[in-house]
C-alpha cells in the first residue's frame, strides 16, 4: 500500500475512535474502538491496514487477547491464511493450559492459552486493541515465548504512548501500533 494512502486511512480511522471520559473510573479517557467496526467501510479499511502490515511475514497463527483481540484477530487470521488462537482469562479454555500472571493497574490478573495451540514452527502475531501500560500483552508475549515459537510479532490498533507500555518489551520485539493518542 502506498504510504500516503495508508497515512490518510489511518487519519480517517483515528477520527472514528470515540473518547469516553471517566470510564471505567474518574480521570480515565477511554478510547473506544467499537466505532471502528460499526460500518462496513471502516471495518474494511481497518482490516486492510492491519493485514497489509503483516502480509509477507509468514504468519501461521494470530493470537487474540480476550476480549477485544477477538474482533480483529480472526479477520486478520483469515486474510493471512493463518490459524486463530485465543488467550483467555482463567477457567474459560477447556483443555490443558499454560498460564501467566501479571500486574494490572488494579491488582494481579492471569491469562491462559491452550498448551497445544502453538508449535516451534509457528510465526505468531499477537493482537489486541490497545497498548496502555502493557501488562496484559507483555504477559501474553512471555507466555508465547516460553512455548518456543519461531518468531513473535506484537500488534495493537491504538497506543497511548505517554503510558510507556512499549518499554516493557525487549528492543528486538517487532511491536506495531497503528494509531497513537496523547492522553
Amino acid at each position: 500500500m502506498d504510504d500516503k494512502i495508508k497515512e490518510k486511512q489511518l487519519e480517517i480511522l483515528k477520527k472514528r475512535v470515540r473518547n469516553i471520559p471517566d470510564f471505567p473510573i474518574p480521570g480515565i479517557q477511554f478510547k473506544d474502538v467499537t466505532t471502528l467496526f460499526d460500518t462496513g467501510e471502516s471495518l474494511k479499511m481497518l482490516s486492510k491496514v492491519l493485514v497489509d502490515e503483516y502480509r509477507n511475514k509468514g504468519i501461521t497463527k494470530v493470537v487474540g487477547i480476550e476480549s477485544r483481540g477477538f474482533i480483529m484477530g480472526p479477520i486478520m487470521a483469515l486474510e493471512l491464511n493463518a490459524g486463530f488462537v485465543p488467550i483467555r482469562k482463567p477457567g474459560k479454555l477447556p483443555a490443558d493450559v499454560f498460564e501467566e500472571e501479571y500486574e494490572k493497574e488494579y491488582g494481579i490478573d492471569k491469562i491462559q492459552i491452550h498448551k497445544d495451540s502453538l508449535s516451534p514452527d509457528d510465526i505468531v502475531l499477537i493482537h489486541d486493541d490497545l497498548l496502555a501500560t502493557g501488562g496484559t500483552m507483555f504477559a501474553a508475549y512471555n507466555m508465547i515465548k516460553k512455548m518456543g515459537v519461531r518468531k513473535i510479532y506484537v500488534n495493537f490498533i491504538i497506543e497511548l504512548a505517554e503510558l510507556e507500555g512499549r518499554k516493557l518489551f525487549p528492543e528486538n520485539v517487532d511491536l506495531t501500533a497503528l494509531i497513537a493518542f496523547d492522553l
